[in-house]
């Protein structure tokens, strides 16, 4: 998104965190916004607000037991790299996270579906904008 004009700074900031969810084949898990929402339709990694008082971990934690249904410890959470971008009169702060372990089997509870992809796959899917600059990280990283 292109950086806003100088004297019109965003009104409020959104912070977001997500998970890089990694199989033991190197394949990363997606999730698909479902109809109704922002963004609907597009390919995300799985999370969501950091609520207020709480800890981006924490926050990270809570999100994945309520859009997954698995537990992750706070010590399996590496952390990975950030994105920051404009939604409209926001300014979204996304902070990613590596994980590879984890207990119970992911099932989408928010999401049209999940899909497990190489991080070379990305690329080829429809993401929000914030997402993308993450790609190339997370190709050199996992």
């Amino acid at each position: 998104m292109p950086a806003p004009p100088p004297g019109n700074p965003p009104k409020t900031s959104l912070f977001v965190v997500a998970a890089a969810l990694v199989d033991r084949d190197g394949r990363l898990l997606v999730q698909q916004r479902p109809d109704g929402l922002a963004m609907a339709g597009l390919w995300e990694f799985p999370g969501g607000k950091v609520e207020t008082g709480e800890t981006p971990e924490a926050a990270l934690i809570r999100e994945l037991r309520e859009e997954l249904t698995i537990d992750v410890d706070h010590a399996c959470l590496a952390p990975a790299c950030f994105a920051s971008d404009r939604i409209g009169d926001r300014h979204l702060l996304l902070l990613l996270y590596i994980c590879r372990k984890w207990r119970g089997n992911p099932v989408a509870h928010h999401a049209s579906a999940l899909r497990w992809v190489r991080p070379v796959e990305l690329h080829a899917l429809a993401m929000p904008p914030a997402d993308k600059p993450l790609i190339g990280l997370l190709e050199a990283l996992i």
